[in-house]
C-alpha cells in the first residue's frame, strides 16, 4: 500500500505535489470512487485509479530527456492561449512526458522531461539545492559593483536572493554577458535579479541543470540522458 499521490508521480502523471492538487480538484478516482482528500492508499496491484475518467498505472520503463527550448515556448503540458509548448515536439513520443520545472516563455536552453514523477519531485525539492547555471545577456555596461551585490545576493519579491555565482563572459559599451549560477528556483529569477541592479536581461540561455549540460544540443532538439547523467541526478 502506498499513497495515493505517490502512486501518481510512479505513474509519470505528475510530480508528488501537482498529484496532489488533482486529488483536490476531484480528478482522480479509486475504484470508481472520487477522491478529494489526503491520506488515501492505494493497493499497486489491485486498485484501479483513473485521471479524468482515463486508467493510470506504472510505467515500466523510465524516460530521460534533455531538450533545448527555444524561445517563444511555454513550459506547460497545454496553454489556454493557444501558445506553443515545449509538449508540441513530443505528441508522438512513445510515452506521457513531462517537464522537470519550467524555463520562462522567453527564455531557451537546457529543460529536462520524464515520465519519472518520483525522480522529478526529487530534484525539484528546495532541499537539493540544485546548481542550475544560466547564460544571460545584460543591457549596458555592468560594473564590477553590481556584478558583486549578485554574488553577494539582492532584494527581489520582498527577500534577498542566496550567494550566486557569477562570472564575466564579455563586455561593451552596449551589453555585458555573464555566466549566473544560482540554486534557489524562485520565478523569473535570473529576470529580477537583474532588475535589481539597474539593468535588464536580453537574452536569456539555461545550459546546466545539476549534472545536466546542454553542450552542443542545437536548438528545438533532444537527447535522451546518459545513464551517468541520471545516476548523478538521483543522487542529488
Amino acid at each position: 500500500m502506498i499513497r495515493l499521490q505517490k502512486y501518481l508521480a510512479q505513474c509519470g502523471v505528475a510530480s508528488r505535489r501537482t498529484a496532489e492538487k488533482m486529488i483536490l480538484d476531484g480528478r482522480i478516482t479509486v475504484n470508481g470512487s472520487v477522491i478529494t482528500q489526503m491520506g488515501v492508499q492505494v493497493d499497486e496491484l489491485s486498485d484501479h485509479v483513473c485521471v479524468d475518467g482515463a486508467p493510470v498505472r506504472p510505467e515500466e520503463t523510465k524516460h530521460y530527456i534533455a531538450y533545448n527550448k527555444p524561445a517563444g515556448e511555454v513550459t506547460t503540458v497545454s496553454d489556454p492561449e493557444g501558445r506553443n509548448t515545449v509538449m508540441d515536439k513530443f505528441r508522438d513520443y512513445p510515452v506521457r512526458l513531462f517537464p522537470v520545472g519550467r524555463l520562462d516563455y522567453d527564455s531557451e536552453g537546457l529543460l529536462l522531461l520524464t515520465n519519472d514523477g518520483e525522480m522529478m519531485n526529487h530534484v525539484l525539492h528546495p532541499s537539493r539545492l540544485v546548481k542550475k547555471v544560466y547564460l544571460t545577456k545584460v543591457s549596458n555596461h555592468v560594473s564590477n559593483e553590481e556584478i558583486l551585490a549578485l554574488r553577494k545576493g539582492v532584494l527581489i519579491d520582498g527577500k534577498i536572493t542566496s550567494p550566486a555565482s557569477v562570472r564575466l563572459i564579455r563586455e561593451n559599451t552596449f551589453d555585458t554577458v555573464l555566466l549566473i549560477s544560482i540554486h534557489e528556483g524562485r520565478n523569473r529569477q535570473v529576470r529580477k535579479m537583474v532588475d535589481a541592479i539597474g539593468h535588464q536581461v536580453v537574452s536569456l540561455k539555461r545550459v546546466e541543470f545539476g549534472p545536466v549540460s546542454l553542450g552542443n544540443l542545437p536548438s528545438g532538439m533532444w537527447r535522451s540522458l546518459t545513464a551517468d547523467e541520471i545516476t548523478r541526478l538521483k543522487q542529488l
